[in-house]
């Protein structure tokens, strides 16, 4: 049992030291890389949004003219 302990100790020691070496290796975004992807994201998420909202509205009118004309 003392050497499981160890063992868990000794890998989560080592686990943390492979950690902080692999964060120093990030390279980390300046403000204003973060600032123009995030209009990006914005900008593609409204625009997706519009896309769908008509695509939707479309097949929604062809699929309600089509089952009142066969339901008539």
């Amino acid at each position: 049992m003392a050497e499981e302990k160890k063992n868990f100790i000794e890998s989560t020691k080592d686990y943390v030291g492979e950690l902080r070496n692999e964060m120093r290796k990030v390279s980390w975004p300046n403000r204003q890389q973060v600032e123009s992807t995030t209009f990006v994201v914005i900008f593609s998420v409204f625009a997706f949004a519009a896309y769908f909202e008509v695509v939707d509205t479309a097949l929604g009118r062809m699929i309600k003219g089509v089952l009142n004309y066969f339901s008539k």
